[in-house]
């Protein structure tokens, strides 16, 4: 009986176990993670010392213990490490250039209907 619960039961899940280990000591900077709680982020930096990881989730940088780390879904080639912070810095250029032609935008019809109104008072 002994025998049998420890091929069901304690054999797979030690070997479950040492893959996790295995995934977690390959994990590099700019692979992208599912934590335990499904959260999806991209590895910024690893902490082996107070075992943590920082993930950068759309820009907000959140810091996890490293077995909080469920699966990695996609490993980072190191170019794209590389060009994955450029990517970054020009992205926020173009949305502020756009907020602010929204902005013009929306500012023109609203001092138009302003200035009708006032004519229509008259």
């Amino acid at each position: 009986m002994i025998v049998a619960m420890y091929f069901l039961m304690i054999r797979p899940q030690r070997k479950q176990q040492q893959k996790h280990q295995d995934t977690l000591s390959k994990l590099q900077k700019g692979d992208h993670v599912v934590t335990i709680g499904r959260l999806h982020g991209v590895v910024d930096e690893i902490n082996n010392e107070a075992k943590t990881v920082t993930l950068d989730c759309d820009g907000i940088f959140l810091v996890f213990d490293l077995n909080a780390i469920g699966s990695v879904s996609q490993r980072a080639a190191s170019s794209e490490v590389a060009a994955e912070p450029a990517k970054a810095e020009t992205k926020p250029a173009d949305d502020a250039a756009a907020d602010t032609a929204s902005t013009e935008t929306a500012d023109k019809p609203a001092d138009s209907d302003e200035t009708t109104d006032q004519d229509a008072d008259k």
